[in-house]
């Protein structure tokens, strides 16, 4: 099933560009289209991380297993217009001035979380391949992953910060990832409260033999 629906996914995925394409095209971006550029990029940003996050507790839940296959190419997109998103800034916006970039990362908290979030998805993409799981093992490289984490937390607190009196649209992603996690965290203390039994019983079988 993979083989057939991976190259559909992959092309819907960039339905969003071309749909901005063609509304900067037909001049329809907007009074402000470096604002709209940017708010739609970063909304996208935001949603493919999401939809990354999803992936696992989806798996599990609906026993649907081939959608692993799909985690790596979400992970990516998130990346690609996270890289479209900070180039609208750094280009339309600040037109590369360096030093501006710098003070605004420094001063405006929400741009510092918007970098973070950002900077935080450069190992995960550049690690995403087969190869570096096995150069960095299994463990390694699930502990480094996990970094995603705290890159949405930091998308979610960047948008909440930016829009500041409107919060409706960046606490639903919010909402989302709360759910997100709180599945994590039960799935986590579930497992390790069976390995603590699992413990247990081979305790109690040592002392019995």
């Amino acid at each position: 099933m993979l083989r057939w629906i991976k190259p559909v996914i992959f092309l819907a995925c960039l339905i969003p560009l071309a749909r901005l394409a063609w509304k900067g095209f037909h001049g329809m971006l907007g009074a402000n289209p470096i604002e709209f550029i940017t708010h739609s990029t970063g909304d996208w940003t935001l949603i493919f991380l999401l939809v990354t996050l999803s992936i696992t507790p989806l798996r599990k839940l609906t026993h649907l297993y081939w959608l692993i296959g799909l985690r790596r190419m979400f992970g990516l997109y998130a990346f690609f217009y996270g890289i479209l998103h900070l180039t609208t800034y750094a280009w339309l916006d600040k037109f590369f001035a360096v030093h501006e970039m710098l003070a605004d990362i420094a001063k405006r908290k929400f741009i510092t979380a918007g970098m973070t979030a950002f900077t935080l998805m450069i190992p995960l993409a550049l690690t995403s391949t087969k190869g570096w799981i096995r150069r960095m093992g299994g463990k390694r490289w699930h502990a480094l992953h996990r970094l995603i984490y705290v890159s949405a937390i930091a998308g979610v607190i960047h948008y909440i910060w930016l829009v500041k009196a409107d919060l409706h649209k960046p606490l639903e992603y919010a909402a989302v990832l709360g759910v997100l996690m709180l599945y994590r965290l039960v799935a986590w203390a579930a497992r390790a409260k069976l390995n603590s039994k699992d413990a247990a019983g081979v305790k109690v079988e040592a002392l019995e033999i």
